[in-house]
């Protein structure tokens, strides 16, 4: 990825724009969380229903603050979340309650990542603040791997495509309660 094709990116995001782009085990699609318009169009994209929620992926913890109440995690709770980061693990954490509904969706929380993998870090500090990130994938099919497996799926839809490469995992990242530790989707 080359600083060009990055402030590209960049600028797509500050338009409303959807990108696709690469993470530790499959492509992404993502847009700015707190333009309601680009984050329906993602999902219109997906075919995904509002209801189901969405994940934000941050470069740090300090971006997902604004987004998340971490006085309601019970005591303890919040070391072990900050450990497992940067890294492949997203925490279901209570959201603050002004957070839109078209990202927590049914529920009052909501999925958060620190990502380890260069390309999600440069964009989400180029943008300087989280992304909504969801597998670049229609609801149901299975997600991209490639720019070229992006490109023909989904790639006439999306504003742009930033070259990469994934990080090389086979399934996408763990997905736990943040208040319990339990497991709601393995690795």
């Amino acid at each position: 990825m080359n600083a060009q094709s990055l402030q590209f990116a960049l600028e797509q995001l500050r338009q409303g724009g959807v990108i696709g782009y690469a993470t530790e085990a499959v492509f992404g699609v993502g847009c700015d969380p707190d333009n309601g318009g680009a984050v329906q169009r993602l999902l219109n994209i997906k075919q995904r229903p509002i209801d189901k929620g969405l994940v934000l992926v941050a470069a740090d913890i300090s971006q997902l603050l604004p987004y998340l109440d971490l006085s309601a995690l019970p005591q303890g709770r919040l070391a072990v979340i900050l450990e497992s980061w940067p890294g492949p693990n997203t925490w279901i954490i209570p959201a603050k309650p002004e957070v839109p509904a078209w990202l927590t969706g049914r529920f009052n929380s909501l999925a958060v990542r620190v990502s380890a993998h260069p390309q999600v870090h440069d964009l989400c500090l180029g943008f300087n603040k989280p992304l909504v990130s969801s597998s670049a994938n229609k609801s149901g099919a299975p997600p991209a791997r490639s720019v070229s497996e992006l490109a023909q799926t989904m790639g006439s839809e999306l504003d742009y495509i930033l070259p990469g490469q994934t990080g090389g995992m086979i399934n996408p990242s763990l997905i736990r309660d943040g208040s319990t530790g339990a497991v709601l989707r393995p690795a």
